[in-house]
């Protein structure tokens, strides 16, 4: 299987992972209790009470590790069967490898953190949103934890799951959609999010220079909401897909030096964008560049990289990649050097 098969398998495990993860938080809300505790103003007891806990993503954990012992295993597949002197290599990916089980806690714990620490944010911004507003706290939690469907029972809209950045850009729509102003609405229509099927009651409101009505106002912000979801789930999942394939290429190569099957100067990293008009201008650069094992790439930011995906660059340079190693390994020199070592 080439990198990028692996790669088209793991993404959308993780996009559903979290789509399951962000389902399981929602349909446990108690609105109830969420609304009890806005009704006294006591907005942190309303977050806690819809226990956004790392605990809950455990599904894209589990789809997270998985990819993890999968980027191990594939790069060793890229490594030739037999050796220069036609003697069978046998290379194996340990998962139980005590480096490798950091790397993979690592990835986890920091993914999770990341995810509920923003969300945590993010909703408390929405919650003090809508009670300034002068929502009631029924319809202030309900547009933060979503309404459910009549048919399906499953909550839709709200802002669970969205990333604290996405919650603002939503917060800017409804504003805009609100003031009467035509300037501001149409900026609506430059939305790529959005449900083009809302388009003419926009549209038509612009017309007539008034606020969209508060009925089909829900109903964008609802599907802005889970249009938004939808991307920061392929977004996430891009991104922590590549980290952990990255991660568990770089760790298997590494196992293989530590078991002395190769050396690490005959180990040389050659770069491989994806090739298309997606990839970033740095890493466009950086296509064909090579470093040693135990180098990184520098990027035209002035970043360093370990490989792509690696967890320790800047996000700037990390999200959304789809750019790959490739290994090179000189066995003629270290053949060499191994019979010159034996002939002294």
């Amino acid at each position: 299987m080439t990198f990028d098969e692996l790669f088209d398998q793991y993404e959308p495990r993780l996009a559903a992972a979290f789509r399951e993860s962000i389902e399981a938080i929602k349909s446990s809300i108690v609105l109830a209790r969420v609304v009890e505790r806005l009704e006294r103003g006591d907005i942190l007891g309303a977050i806690e009470a819809m226990e956004l806990d790392p605990e809950a993503f455990s599904a894209l954990e589990i789809a997270l590790q998985e990819a993890f012992n999968a980027g191990g295993i594939n790069v060793l597949e890229e490594l030739p069967s037999k050796g220069p002197d036609g003697a069978r290599v046998v290379w194996r990916f340990g998962v139980r490898n005590p480096e490798a089980e950091r790397i993979l806690r690592e990835l986890s714990s920091t993914m999770v953190t990341h995810i509920t620490e923003d969300q945590r944010q993010g909703v408390r911004q929405a919650l003090e949103n809508g009670l300034a507003r002068g929502l009631n706290p029924r319809a202030t939690a309900l547009d933060v934890v979503g309404r459910q469907n009549r048919v399906t029972g499953r909550r839709e809209g709200g802002v669970i799951g969205l990333t604290r950045h996405q919650i603002e850009y939503i917060e800017r729509a409804r504003v805009n959609l609100t003031s009467g102003d035509p300037k501001l609405m149409r900026q609506y229509l430059e939305l790529k999010t959005r449900d083009r099927r809302f388009d003419r009651t926009v549209l038509a409101a612009i017309r007539d220079e008034r606020p969209v009505p508060p009925d089909m106002l829900r109903k964008i912000i609802a599907r802005l909401n889970d249009r938004n979801l939808l991307l920061r789930g392929e977004m996430l999942a891009r991104t922590e897909t590549m980290m952990a394939l990255g991660s568990a290429r770089d760790n298997a190569i590494r196992q293989q030096i530590d078991a002395g099957k190769i050396e690490a100067q005959d180990v040389t990293k050659v770069w491989r964008s994806a090739g298309d008009n997606r990839v970033r201008h740095t890493h466009r650069v950086l296509n064909g560049k090579s470093v040693g094992v135990d180098e990184a790439f520098q990027s035209p930011s002035g970043a360093m990289l370990s490989y792509p995906g690696d967890p320790q660059a800047p996000i700037s340079e990390t999200s959304g990649c789809r750019c790959r190693l490739q290994y090179k390994v000189d066995y003629i020199g270290s053949v060499v050097r191994r019979y010159r070592a034996e002939a002294a």
